[in-house]
């Protein structure tokens, strides 16, 4: 039987682990993270299976880590905290999970929609410090929402964004036949969005994918939500389009390094909306999450 830890749990997270883990289950040891880099093999000494909410796995971690063979990634963007290739070369197995939260996401998706399109976090700071600034904002109804990837999360990003008067246009780089959207090219995606909702996972594939050139090709004003992984944007390119107002907004649910680090650039700009990757967090998802990962790692 897998010996495992889960290495980096919350109280927000054990709330309703307590009700999904049962006696009937195999014995999983909790650690409440987070765990800094340097303490993470001695944390995961003994255990061959680790669940992994948000901790970084490289390759020199990895290497430390003699005994584990198995990482069960709460969720499906195991790349950004696990080296897959080192993990691959040293016999470590990633089991990642799908599926369990594309309503969840997907709404919380919408929800940045809506703050970008009225400067719901703008004002929010605003009033907050003590001035008044009423801003003009962005009437959704009628206007283009382009979906970039077209799985469980776009497609249900495309349902919900129907039901507010968007007309919704699709991107994916595989066909999808019987899509309730209409399928165009990225370029065409790109010339006629008012809203741009990424939703491609991250691989050696879609690393960059908005890069400059894409950027450049949207709308004057554009609207870009990224519930996906910050890693499919090109950064810098984002940045020189946000501060000239190419890029009217950006609502993003992911950043490069998670907890960032006081100068990273988004911080610093008044058209940037930001959430602390919780996308995904929610009651409903979470139980159905924690359920498979408990499953994966007993069956090793």
């Amino acid at each position: 039987m897998p010996k495992t830890l889960f290495i980096d749990s919350n109280q927000d997270i054990d709330r309703v682990w307590k009700k999904v883990h049962g006696p009937g289950d195999v014995e999983i040891a909790i650690n409440m993270g987070p765990v800094a880099d340097a303490d993470i093999p001695e944390r995961v000494e003994g255990y061959d299976t680790v669940i992994n909410d948000a901790t970084y796995f490289n390759e020199t971690t990895l290497k430390l880590c003699r005994g584990l063979r198995h990482i069960v990634f709460l969720g499906t963007g195991a790349a950004s905290f696990v080296d897959l290739a080192a993990a691959s070369r040293l016999g470590i197995k990633v089991s990642t999970i799908s599926g369990y939260g594309d309503t969840t996401v997907a709404e919380h998706a919408m929800g940045l929609v809506f703050a970008a399109a009225r400067h719901i976090a703008t004002m929010h700071g605003i009033v907050r410090g003590g001035a008044w600034r009423p801003m003009q904002g962005m009437e959704l109804r009628g206007k283009v929402l382009g979906v970039v990837g077209l799985g469980g999360i776009g497609r249900e990003m495309a349902r919900i964004a129907s039901g507010v008067g968007l007309k919704v246009i699709a991107y994916n780089r595989s066909a999808r036949p019987g899509a309730s959207a209409s399928m165009v090219g990225i370029d065409e995606l790109l010339r006629q969005s008012d809203i741009v909702s990424l939703h491609l996972g991250l691989n050696d594939e879609t690393r960059g994918f908005l890069d400059r050139a894409r950027l450049q090709r949207t709308k004057p004003g554009v609207i870009i939500v990224n519930t996906a992984r910050a890693g499919v944007v090109d950064e810098p390119a984002l940045i020189d389009l946000l501060k000239s107002g190419h890029v009217g907004h950006y609502a993003t649910d992911v950043l490069a390094k998670e907890p960032p680090n006081p100068d990273e650039p988004l911080l610093k700009l008044d058209n940037v909306t930001l959430t602390a990757h919780a996308g995904y967090n929610t009651p409903e998802a979470a139980m159905t999450m924690y359920r498979r990962a408990i499953d994966l790692a007993k069956a090793g």
